[in-house]
């Protein structure tokens, strides 16, 4: 990585990043997402697709809604990227690739244990052609055990990390996140130790090889309830048979219909609430029964807030100081003037007319958040200049 010198406007615009080259070999979610991060901290990110089809999350739909001839999620993962298309079976696009690699700062993938080696695009063979690259690697499970060719899906991961029996209630058995929880973490994880790699490259030139998985997201997101399970006895959690919001907390801990809406509760002592929804019966409890009994705390709770509207509640509440909220919609969350105030969304486009509203960076830089303009790339679509300037073509 060499050292350039960034203007107050750079900095202003989030471009930490500025003159770093990310080559993104990965699909689906959690390495593009590694890679889409580092782009909104001004990286440049040249994403390696095959040229007959691309990522495979060009076609992973979460709705029927397709952009450009691409899916939304492919859209939301990818703003910003070129797209540079190689056949990995040709040998001259490999060596394409490679010499991408020489040129580059970081390398993320993703794919199974065994095929980059194949390849001879893995770690010891960039770390070869570029040795202080720093080279990123998501697995499902590793690279060893048995567990190490088993796909690496995100609800598959779920499945297998033991985070599942955290959700829903205590007879609904396991319940997933809906959300690709195990790929963005792992995504994130990527993108922490990328980030500390290249803080030690900038002051000795070394690179690294830097690693995890989706199931070792999993467990390190659940650090806080696996360490008190670990010295707990071995006791395992108990979920609430009644609007569980986690399986350790004690009541009120949870989420309440009201007349009109819903209003989530965090941890409070009951002889503070009780006052406040006339509730004298749950006043004056050992402290242990918000545990022993906290189904039926929850029940009594929940049939005196299911009597009056949100904005009742809210405006006892909130003054007391209890930590309460209402449970927001996207429609209703893209009303309120707490979230229009933040302006995380953006529109980015195409030269081809596709345009798409999407989300922005989360992170803001000396009260600047970076905005991106681009829209995710067609197939190779940047191909040819990349050769050009790369002189990729010249061996």
């Amino acid at each position: 990585m060499t050292a350039t010198s960034l203007s107050a406007d750079d900095i202003g615009d989030a471009k930490l990043l500025d003159g770093i080259l990310v080559l993104d070999m990965s699909q689906f979610l959690s390495g593009p997402f590694s890679a889409l991060r580092l782009s909104d901290l001004g990286a440049r990110v040249i994403k390696i697709e095959r040229p007959d089809g691309g990522d495979l999350c060009r076609r992973l739909y979460l709705s029927d809604t397709e952009i450009g001839g691409d899916s939304t999620l492919f859209h939301a993962i990818n703003r910003g990227k070129e797209s540079f298309s190689a056949d990995f079976k040709n040998p001259d696009d490999v060596a394409a690739v490679r010499r991408l690699i020489a040129k580059a700062d970081v390398v993320i993938q993703n794919f199974r244990p065994g095929v980059i080696e194949r390849l001879g695009l893995d770690h010891a063979a960039a770390a070869a052609i570029n040795p202080g690259i720093v080279y990123a690697s998501i697995t499902g499970y590793g690279d060893d055990g048995p567990w190490k060719m088993r796909p690496g899906q995100d609800l598959l991961a779920q499945a297998r990390s033991g985070v599942m029996w955290l959700n829903g209630d205590e007879d609904q058995g396991p319940v997933p996140f809906g959300l690709a929880i195990a790929d963005l973490l792992a995504g994130n994880a990527i993108v922490q130790a990328v980030l500390a790699a290249l803080v030690r490259k900038s002051r000795t030139g070394i690179g690294a090889h830097v690693e995890t998985s989706l199931l070792e997201a999993l467990v390190d997101f659940q650090f806080e309830v696996l360490t008190t399970y670990m010295n707990d006895g071995g006791r395992l959690p108990v979920r609430s048979s009644f609007r569980n919001a986690h399986a350790y907390l004690a009541a009120p801990y949870g989420v309440y219909k009201t007349s009109d809406s819903w209003l989530a509760l965090a941890m409070m002592p009951l002889d503070r609430l009780a006052p406040l929804l006339d509730l004298p019966d749950i006043a004056g409890l050992p402290a242990s029964a918000a545990f022993t009994e906290r189904d039926s705390l929850k029940r009594i709770i929940a049939e005196r807030l299911a009597v009056r509207p949100i904005a009742h509640w809210l405006s006892i509440l909130e003054p007391a100081d209890v930590w309460c909220a209402e449970v927001l919609n996207w429609p209703a969350l893209y009303a309120s003037d707490g979230f229009k105030l933040l302006d995380m969304l953006q529109t980015v486009e195409r030269d081809d007319g596709v345009s798409i509203r999407t989300t922005r960076s989360p992170i803001r830089v000396n009260g600047a958040r970076r905005k991106m303009e681009t829209a995710a790339p067609r197939i190779g679509e940047h191909t040819v200049r990349l050769r050009k300037e790369f002189g990729l073509d010249t061996p």
